[in-house]
């Protein structure tokens, strides 16, 4: 069996990687644009606390979780460099404990029902939050769950490419063009070289409803433009901080190896593929990051990242077989939570592929409940 998949960001690189464990034929095509999603984002693994409360993404979402472990000890063995993913803790920050009472709520509820992953949870008191990151307002109260991760995107994604190459799996550089006859995907068109397929994985995040379009099939997938900071500090012990996850606000700050402290992160919808980095994305983020963390006034600005998120419509990944193309299966729309859900669903559009029944339930993330009218 051949499988072709296109998209080489976190879904797309896990989907191949999981797909040679499979024993299958594998060719992954990216086309190297910038802004891809996977470089730019945060690395927050906290789903227990996100925004999206859609029994269906919490389902997914804790699955993915608890896949997390495995595989990153699995890539371990194989890369001798490791993964970047640490069980380091989490903070929620806010004015005072009453404030944040709901937040502790909300974890009591997800540990009377079983889900041991989100750890052990402590009320701060005011000052407390600042004594585990030491640059935040000594005013901010807090509550702290030790279940929390964070994990560097990048290292994750080459980690899978790595182990993807030394299992046979090709690679073309380059724009993708789907390629079908009598209804069903026979391959790609990547310039002079076709590859035909058994199967095609569209795992191409923003750019999947340009890729799928010229087969009349449209999907309500829009890029949103982040713009997110990396600061340098003085301090070398950073990797060891809990990551402070956004819930009274937007925003997140969270700390890896080499003194680096990443905040984050602007929300554009509506910026289409405009990679630019804007004067009012980077004072929006820098003004709500020192908001909570004063002690970073004196950091040094060292990188700032453009990324499109794939948002759908509902919030929830596009996952699975469109009815009208055969052989086709879609692993996309994972919006804000890319780094949280990307590789287990890579994971479940491999085990579609190869015709094997998903780990979890997918029928939600059906695609075509998000095809529009061209």
């Amino acid at each position: 069996m051949k499988v072709v998949v296109v998209g080489a960001g976190i879904a797309g690189a896990s989907a191949a990687f999981h797909l040679t464990q499979f024993g299958v034929e594998v060719y992954l095509v990216d086309s190297n644009a910038p802004g891809r999603a996977t470089l730019a984002g945060a690395g927050i693994i906290c789903p227990w606390l996100s925004a999206n409360q859609d029994p269906r993404y919490e389902t997914l979402s804790f699955a993915a979780v608890r896949y997390y472990p495995e595989l990153a000890a699995t890539l371990s063995v194989a890369n001798k460099n490791g993964v970047d993913y640490d069980v380091v803790g989490g903070l929620v920050v806010g004015e005072s404990v009453e404030q944040l009472d709901p937040v502790v709520r909300r974890l009591q509820k997800h540990l009377e029902r079983g889900i041991e992953e989100v750890g052990e949870v402590r009320l701060l008191e005011t000052g407390g939050p600042k004594a585990l990151f030491p640059y935040l307002d000594s005013g901010l109260a807090g509550v702290y769950l030790s279940g929390a991760a964070r994990v560097s995107g990048e290292s994750l994604r080459l980690a899978l490419l790595k182990a993807a190459r030394k299992a046979g799996a090709g690679e073309l550089s380059g724009t993708a063009v789907l390629r079908c006859s009598s209804g069903a995907v026979v391959g790609v068109q990547v310039a002079e070289e076709f590859i035909g397929a058994d199967a095609v994985i569209v795992a191409a995040g923003a750019w999947s409803s340009e890729l799928c379009r010229p087969l009349g099939l449209h999907f309500a997938i829009r890029p949103q433009r982040g713009q997110i900071l990396h600061l340098k500090v003085s301090e070398t012990n950073t990797e060891a901080l809990p990551v402070i996850v956004p819930v009274l606000s937007d925003y997140y700050m969270l700390a890896f190896r080499d003194s680096r402290i990443v905040v984050g992160a602007t929300r554009e919808t509506g910026s289409g593929f405009d990679f630019r980095v804007t004067a009012g994305g980077v004072a929006e983020v820098l003004q709500e990051g020192l908001r909570i963390a004063p002690g970073l006034k004196n950091a040094t600005l060292e990188e700032i990242r453009v990324g499109f998120r794939p948002m759908s419509r509902d919030g929830l990944p596009l996952l699975g077989r469109p009815a009208a193309i055969d052989g086709l299966i879609l692993a996309t729309g994972l919006g804000r939570y890319g780094l949280t859900l990307g590789p287990y669903v890579g994971l479940l559009a491999a085990q579609l592929a190869v015709e094997e029944t998903p780990s979890s339930d997918i029928s939600s993330f059906q695609p075509d409940r998000e095809s529009v009218s061209a």
